[in-house]
């Protein structure tokens, strides 16, 4: 009752202020909410005809996949491990893993190559530092050797926490050199989002070094930190920059309902938890707003939920018919997701790799137009190669 109480608090609030509060930047685009309404899933299964390959299996609980140019792959394991995979399938565990707090949702997570791969053969890791009184999401970079890693922690979200949830972790570049990072709200924080003096509920925007980036719409206000992007999320973990249209796409998992997909602008407040199409687990009222004036409505959303997680634009002729169309993978709904896109917006969705009936954990599109899964299971998951029959 009293946290209804404070989010609604929030709203009649903090929401009318926040709109005024944001500043311009370089970065910063437009501040204004969508004109168009969010729009709901409505997906059938795809007919498409497709084969799947299974590269690699074993995996306990991977997390994150990055492709490497000579045909391999890197996986992370939630549990600790990060494992080199050659175009063969031949599995080779990395030594000089950071060490992580594994816990629920924490451990290791994403892995993205460094956009200078081919000169410096660094690799940037995201990971749950801590303990169970004081954690969040942290970025590793290092050096990949055959066998091995060798770096250090360049950044760490602040202020800690105490819940071994809500990390978010997705990594992505942008063409400036700089990285995103997303941060969930640690569950327990959720009104937090709605603050810029913390990390709960952001996208943070990074150099290369994990210090805050020139241009970050924040900069130099008081009270604010100097990393944040965007704000009011609650859980991302599905994040990309596509090139080709200049734009940030970012995913979150909603409560019970209200999953969302978001194109992220500098400085932008996205709702969490003012406004949301889900309702809490107890099935209690969240809040009574499902968009709120003055702060960036989802251009989509699942509910029911999907638990989305990992995602990718497709691009290249092996899948010409879906090219600019997102993949997202589905953990509760055991599926791949393929979201029509059309000028900017989600038209249609349809339904891919149902019949594996497994956990897509992350999803990547390789440079021969090859789409590649990871599934989320404990002791033997798998990184499947997903081509046109």
């Amino acid at each position: 009752m009293f946290r209804s109480f404070l989010i609604l608090s929030t709203a009649l609030g903090l929401g009318l202020s926040a709109c005024s509060a944001k500043p311009s930047a370089e970065t910063a685009s437009s501040t204004q909410t969508e004109s168009a309404a969010p729009v709901l899933s409505t997906a059938v299964v795809d007919t498409a005809k497709l084969q799947t390959q299974t590269i690699a299996a074993g995996f306990k609980a991977p997390w994150g996949l990055a492709l490497l140019p000579d045909g391999g792959y890197i996986v992370t394991e939630k549990m600790g491990g990060i494992i080199r995979v050659a175009a063969d399938g031949t599995k080779t565990p990395l030594s000089g893993v950071p060490d992580s707090y594994q816990a629920r949702q924490g451990g290791l997570m994403d892995i993205v190559l460094s956009p200078n791969y081919a000169a410096d053969s660094t690799v940037y890791v995201s990971y749950a530092y801590g303990d169970s009184r004081a954690n969040g999401t942290a970025i590793f970079k290092a050096v990949l050797g055959e066998d091995s890693l060798s770096g250090e922690t360049i950044f760490k979200t602040s202020p800690p926490k105490d819940t071994a949830n809500h990390y978010g972790a997705k990594l992505a570049f942008m063409p400036d050199g700089n990285v995103l990072l997303s941060m969930g709200e640690g569950y327990s924080y959720r009104e937090q989002a709605q603050d810029l003096d913390n990390h709960f509920g952001k996208l943070l925007r990074l150099t290369p070094e994990g210090k805050a980036a020139p241009g970050n719409p924040f900069i130099g206000k008081d009270g604010a930190l100097p990393e944040i992007y965007s704000y009011g999320h609650r859980n991302p973990q599905g994040l990309i920059y596509d090139a080709a249209s200049g734009t940030i796409w970012m995913h979150e998992h909603g409560p019970k309902g209200g999953d969302e997909l978001n194109r992220i602008k500098a400085g932008d407040n996205y709702g969490w938890p003012v406004a949301t199409f889900g309702i809490d687990y107890s099935g209690a009222q969240i809040s009574p707003f499902e968009t709120y004036e003055g702060m960036t409505d989802s251009i989509y959303y699942w509910k029911p939920s999907i638990a989305p997680s990992g995602m990718a634009m497709v691009r290249g002729d092996m899948f010409a018919d879906w090219s600019g169309d997102l993949l997202v993978g589905g953990l509760a709904s055991r599926d791949l997701r393929r979201v029509k896109m059309d000028g900017g917006r989600a038209v249609s969705e349809t339904i891919l790799l149902d019949d594996l009936g497994l956990r897509i954990r992350d999803v990547r599109v390789g440079p021969d137009g090859a789409i590649y899964v990871l599934t989320d299971e404990k002791s033997d998951g798998k990184l499947i190669r997903v081509t046109p029959q």
